[in-house]
């Protein structure tokens, strides 16, 4: 974040606080392969000084010196109304390596941690570090989580836990939260650059352009769109989409009370602060149109430069409008894509609809039901034994089945080709919040065999990995609903 160093107005120099006694937890050599850590035995860094780095301990290794590490200022509407003045509570970025910026979360106190320890619990480390590779996984964008470092320091939450760090890697962990900064501040000239330094580094395109800071909003606007569609194509909740937690490279960032849909329920919320369900599964898209909208308004000034306010406020205006379109036309190709149809017909929408309706009035399993639909057959008009018994009002999905089989033959499809497209598509394998569970309780008694083999299931969510088979089932109807603390 170099355009950061410019100013104490926006950064907090500030060394992370020691962690003691550290220990490893997990440990990614998918994440490690960014930055080239070289790995040593059981997969984890050859040069022991890797942990005490990822604890927060040491700032330096053999042929790297992390010399400035800062946390940064922003600000952001959070639950809709504006929070003012936040930053990086618990998160310390400690530098750059290859490209990718390297952040630990829950290495101490910062400026911007107000009445917070800095410190995060075992508990949700785990969850973002598995959270984050299951999304890479999945080929949705995503922070990555190199390692949880673990510790007996106790933590108080709702009750005593124990202290983790969990690093993490981006290109940028800049958020739409750092524009709205510098716009509350009326700093013009420190939006410009950051602005430019995103430009200059993510969005090369927009330089060219007539508007270049139009058509950087244009583009991290579809950036937005395009990342909200693939959660809802994978039963993603992300659970608090405040726009201090959306990022301006379109990444899943900020992994707090998330949550992969089990039961499919339209308007499931998976946070239980979430009172009001702003941040249902449902309203995800339209909440992240909402928070472009936010981007907007803090972007204008920078029209306003060369623009009268009115004229840079149109532009903008016209821009935002086509949020829902550039959402609408993804989403539309995913469900086409899971459902295995490769042409285009006006009526696959009411298809869609109908297939969801049902699902949400019977409480199916989301990921079970698509990956099992791959087996229809489309000769006989046959659904999937699996699939079918998922339902409990039998006529309305025969129906349904009966028309989807009508519209597969309508495009000839080949019922081996199509499978194999579909279980390209539609994961086996998800972070369902019973699995992530069982590897938590585990962990808390110093077993961390779970941790490691979920993450080893997740990396390849598409594969049959027939072996783990009970990692693909649904959950045991004790653990349904689950709705999940922000508590960190």
């Amino acid at each position: 974040m170099a355009f950061l160093l410019q100013g104490d107005d926006v950064l907090h120099q500030v060394n992370p606080s020691p962690l003691p006694d550290p220990y490893w937890v997990a440990f990614s050599s998918s994440a490690a392969k960014l930055i080239n850590i070289p790995l040593g035995r059981a997969q984890l860094p050859s040069d022991p000084k890797w942990l005490e780095v990822l604890a927060g301990n040491r700032l330096d290794l053999d042929d790297k010196t992390f010399d400035r590490p800062i946390a940064t200022a922003y600000s952001g509407h959070q639950f809709g109304v504006w929070a003012g003045h936040l930053g990086d509570g618990r998160a310390i970025l400690l530098g750059e390596i290859n490209g990718q910026e390297l952040q630990l979360k829950g290495a101490g106190k910062t400026r911007y941690s107000r009445m917070g320890d800095g410190r995060a619990v075992l508990r949700s480390s785990i969850r973002e570090f598995l959270c984050s590779e299951a999304m890479h996984g999945l080929g949705i964008p995503s922070s990555r989580a190199l390692a949880v470092v673990g510790s007996n320091q106790a933590v108080r939450r709702e009750t005593l836990e124990t202290a983790a760090v969990c690093s993490r890697l981006a290109p940028s962990f800049i958020r739409i939260g750092h524009f709205e900064h510098y716009a509350a501040l009326q700093k013009v000239e420190r939006l410009q650059e950051l602005a430019d330094y995103l430009i200059d580094h993510f969005y090369p395109e927009c330089r060219a352009a007539k508007e270049p800071y139009l058509e950087l909003f244009k583009a991290i606007s579809a950036r937005s769109a395009d990342l909200v569609a693939q959660w809802q194509a994978v039963g993603f909740c992300h659970g608090v989409l405040n726009t201090d937690n959306i990022s301006a490279l379109g990444l899943t960032i900020d992994y707090g009370p998330f949550g992969f849909l089990d039961q499919f329920q339209i308007d499931h919320v998976c946070n239980h602060s979430d009172s009001g369900g702003r941040y249902a599964y449902h309203r995800q898209p339209q909440i992240m149109h909402w928070n472009m909208a936010c981007l907007a308004s803090a972007m204008c000034p920078l029209l306003e430069i060369n623009h009268p306010s009115e004229t840079a406020q149109a532009l903008l205006r016209s821009a935002l409008e086509e949020f829902p379109k550039l959402y609408a036309g993804r989403w539309q190709g995913l469900f086409r894509a899971k459902l295995g149809l490769q042409t285009v017909e006006f009526e696959d929408i009411s298809l869609i609809e109908r297939l969801l309706q049902v699902m949400h009035d019977a409480r199916v399993d989301y990921t079970f039901f698509f990956r099992k639909l791959a087996n229809y057959d489309s000769i006989l008009l046959k659904p999937p034994k699996e699939a079918r018994d998922l339902f409990n009002h039998l006529a309305v999905i025969d129906e349904w089945f009966r028309d989807y089989g009508l519209r597969l033959q309508s495009e000839n499809s080949v019922d081996a080709e199509r499978k194999m497209l579909m279980n390209a598509c539609n994961p086996k394998f998800i972070l369902r919040n019973h699995l992530a569970q069982d590897a938590i309780e585990k962990a808390q008694i110093q077993d961390y065999s779970e941790v490691s083999k979920l993450l080893a299931i997740l990396e390849n969510p598409f594969d049959e990995q027939e072996n783990n088979e009970a990692y693909a089932n649904p959950p045991p109807s004790e653990y349904r609903p689950v709705e999940v603390s922000c508590s960190s």
